[in-house]
């Protein structure tokens, strides 16, 4: 086994616990909302999946580190067995915090000891399966943002995760790139690492359109609420009103109005709202409610990712540290997730990896939204023009934005 894949585990599995290193020990038990998990059993997770997919797959007689983390660790593989309910991650005390670090310690060690000592005809299925599970964690770093910043928001506190004076930059001016389209080709087609949801490469025919040259910013939203955006029924599909009205929405996540000033909370504190900046946290629901009261619509995913597969993969991803979308133009990678207009289902031949692999992707295109680009709280290295996100229409805890398309 190559040593440049065992310095990547280490350099992954380490962010990981660089992520959490803020937090007091009480932060690592939290879960606000059934979506979230707390940090300490994301951790556990990510470990568990090497501990299950690869230790007890290709070492003879293995024996686990415990039994019992098979069941509180295991997501929603059921090919590999039952699990804790997903609602009651957050009842765990036990395993503590210093018993999680020494799972993953004695875990790491053995995932070393196999790495340096694979059976070469299973080297190839070995280093295809660490990738997985390091992309996996990658995709577990981002919800250790996401749901540490959904904890401490609901805390009346408001915790600071990571102090820091964010840039007030002058939002650039919208203007719109028309776009031919044709048949094109869509999906991955190479021999680098993508997730199964990204294959096979396909045919796709798209109509010209034109795409916004940045995302929807927090003035432009702001307009929408004042207009009465939110009390609107003929801007809203039926099941986002249903959902609005159940839920008492009247701007996006995360906002607060004090004295007539709204406020937005962030990884780096509670501040004024900065109407240059990018509008976060925003459900499709409200995100399709948005372009059709602007006179616009969501842009298809395949026609972000072609524009994607135009540009370098550049922004502010995580190496920044500034774990919020800032005012620019461009946008398209390291600074909100892209809301599509376009559900989350297989491509033409997909085929789900083999075994329990297989549980990874496939079996969640239903009822799902795709969004495109990568965000703040990404890794630029786990980025691609293909990189298929996905979030049920009412998620709005995810680092999501706006870019609006049109037709020609």
């Amino acid at each position: 086994m190559t040593a440049a894949l065992a310095s990547e585990y280490q350099r992954i599995r380490h962010t990981s616990a660089a992520i959490c290193a803020p937090l007091a020990r009480d932060d690592y038990q939290l879960q606000s909302i059934v979506e979230t998990s707390p940090p300490k059993w994301h951790l556990g997770h990510v470990t568990w999946f090497f501990e299950t997919f690869l230790l007890q797959a290709f070492v003879k007689n293995y024996q686990p580190f415990r039994a019992e983390y098979n069941y509180l660790f295991n997501s929603y593989y059921q090919t590999v067995g039952s699990m804790q309910p997903r609602a009651e991650r957050g009842l765990m005390s036990r395993p503590t915090v210093e018993e999680v670090y020494a799972y993953r310690a004695a875990i790491d060690e053995r995932m070393m000891a196999l790495l340096s000592d694979a059976d070469p005809s299973q080297a190839q299925e070995i280093a295809a399966r660490v990738t997985l599970g390091l992309h996996h964690e990658q995709q577990h770093q981002e919800l250790l943002y996401m749901d540490i910043k959904h904890n401490f928001w609901r805390n009346p506190l408001r915790p600071i995760y990571l102090p820091k004076t964010l840039p007030v930059r002058e939002a650039a001016p919208l203007t719109w790139e028309t776009r031919e389209g044709g048949l094109l080709e869509s999906g991955f087609d190479g021999d680098s690492f993508a997730y199964d949801n990204e294959r096979p490469q396909h045919k796709v025919w798209l109509e010209p359109h034109r795409l916004a040259s940045r995302l929807t910013t927090n003035a432009e939203y702001l307009a929408f609420i004042q207009d009465g955006g939110y009390q609107r029924a003929e801007l809203w599909l039926a099941d986002g009103w249903y959902y609005r009205k159940q839920h008492g929405w009247q701007a996006p996540l995360y906002w607060e109005q004090r004295d007539g000033q709204w406020y937005e909370f962030t990884l780096h504190g509670f501040e004024p709202l900065n109407l240059a900046a990018p509008v976060a946290h925003t459900s499709y629901y409200e995100a399709d409610a948005f372009a059709r009261w602007s006179g616009k619509r969501l842009p298809l995913e395949a026609e972000l990712e072609h524009k994607l597969r135009e540009l370098p993969i550049t922004g502010h991803f995580t190496d920044s540290n500034t774990f919020h979308p800032q005012a620019g133009t461009g946008q398209h990678y390291g600074s909100l997730w892209e809301w599509t207009a376009s559900p989350y289902t297989a491509y033409p031949r997909f085929q789900p990896l083999e075994g329990s692999m297989g549980e990874y992707n496939g079996k969640f295109m239903c009822n799902q939204w795709v969004l495109r680009g990568g965000a703040c709280i990404t890794p630029a290295d786990h980025i691609r023009p293909t990189y298929r996100n996905f979030f049920y229409p009412h998620d709005r805890w995810q680092f999501s934005g706006i870019r609006l398309a049109e037709d020609v």
